[in-house]
């Protein structure tokens, strides 16, 4: 008996496309044959926008970018333009640096965890994720007095020194993570709904993932041992011991637990910073007008979502003369097609819960 496929629309205004991303499945009863992601409904332009503001105007863009984990975004462009103009940062600064991007990464693994749960039912498990957010959050807003779009890492170093009483709020965020993570483990790693939704579903062998450029933790669960902070550190990484989570099959429950994971070792490296951080100024010495001298620069980091890089041409006036982002979320989310095939339509919505799109990156 044959069945005749159908095409339905999921999105773009829809919970769990995370943001406005919509969807065109072609699908034979409920197996996806098709999965087509369709982009652009949150195109601002920032790539031209930004070819014409000066080099600091667009930092702030670069936090519209992943809003989620805007500190990474801030540090790339930042060390982008440092790498152009010869800039060498405080020691404080570049402490203060490592703590607020691996602060970030941990918030938004905290909204990938709790949003892919409520994605599939465990509204439970997301409010205790935005609880523990929210500690993060208050440690940024107490830093530069701004919880998401912050344009607190600047060309040099960072707006302002840390105030008084914040090291310590820092401390007892990473003192009680295990208490934290034994939580999630009660809660939601260790719910059998939640793993019986994605385990062995949308398996993504390492050879695709390589082909397909992807990063991250979408990379690293399919066993690719790569991590830019390990094969091409930038700032102080390589002071700082840390490991580099795996996955074995590359499903989404790998997917889903590298997340974890990789909070734990964000906790570690803030804790070693803290530690050794040393006292004195925040930012260098930087002209009041910025004018790199002609010549171009790529430089790339590991954010929340995975490599996110900037390509950066100046000839040698005040605005750059291109302004490009690699962004991770754009790359992963070509995946979502592969990794649909065959499953089921309920499935869609945990797999892209995996890939962890933020649209504001993938749009750009």
């Amino acid at each position: 008996m044959q069945t005749q496929k159908y095409e339905l629309n999921m999105g773009p205004q829809h919970p769990s496309t995370h943001g406005v991303l919509r969807i065109l499945l072609e699908l034979d009863g409920e197996i996806v044959v098709k999965a087509t992601p369709i982009i652009g409904y949150l195109h601002r332009g920032i790539e031209k926008i930004c070819e014409n503001k000066t080099y600091v105007q667009t930092i702030p863009f670069t936090d519209r970018m992943d809003y989620l984990a805007a500190m990474g975004n801030n540090l790339g462009i930042s060390q982008a333009i440092e790498k152009l103009m010869g800039v060498t940062v405080p020691e404080r600064a570049e402490y203060i640096r490592v703590i607020m991007a691996e602060l970030s990464r941990i918030a938004s693994h905290m909204i990938c965890i709790g949003s892919l749960v409520m994605d599939i039912g465990g509204v439970t498990g997301f409010t205790f994720c935005i609880r523990d957010r929210e500690e993060i959050l208050e440690l940024f807003n107490r830093a530069c007095g701004a919880r998401m779009t912050f344009n607190y890492i600047r060309v040099g170093g960072v707006s302002q020194d840390l105030p008084e009483g914040w090291v310590d709020a820092c401390w007892k965020f990473v003192n009680n993570f295990d208490k934290v993570m034994e939580t999630y483990n009660n809660l939601i790693v260790g719910n059998e709904i939640v793993q019986l939704r994605l385990k062995d579903i949308a398996i993504l062998s390492a050879e695709r993932a390589i082909a397909m450029s992807a990063t991250g933790a979408v990379l690293r669960a399919s066993g690719v041992d790569y991590d830019v902070r390990k094969a091409d550190p930038y700032g102080i990484y390589d002071r700082f011991d840390f490991d580099v989570p795996l996955g074995q099959k590359g499903d989404n429950w790998d997917r889903f637990m590298l997340r974890f994971y990789e909070m734990e070792q964000s906790v570690r490296i803030i804790k070693q910073a803290l530690e050794q951080m040393p006292e004195g100024p925040v930012m260098a010495k930087v002209p009041k007008v910025i004018k790199p001298p002609a010549g171009e620069v790529y430089h790339r980091v590991e954010n929340a979502k995975g490599e996110i890089g900037f390509y950066v041409v100046s000839d040698g006036t005040t605005k750059p003369y291109r302004w490009h982002a690699r962004r991770a979320a754009m790359v992963n989310l070509q995946l979502l097609d592969e990794l649909c095939h065959g499953n089921k339509l309920g499935d869609v919505v945990a797999i892209l819960g995996t890939l962890d799109p933020v649209l504001g990156e993938v749009d750009c």
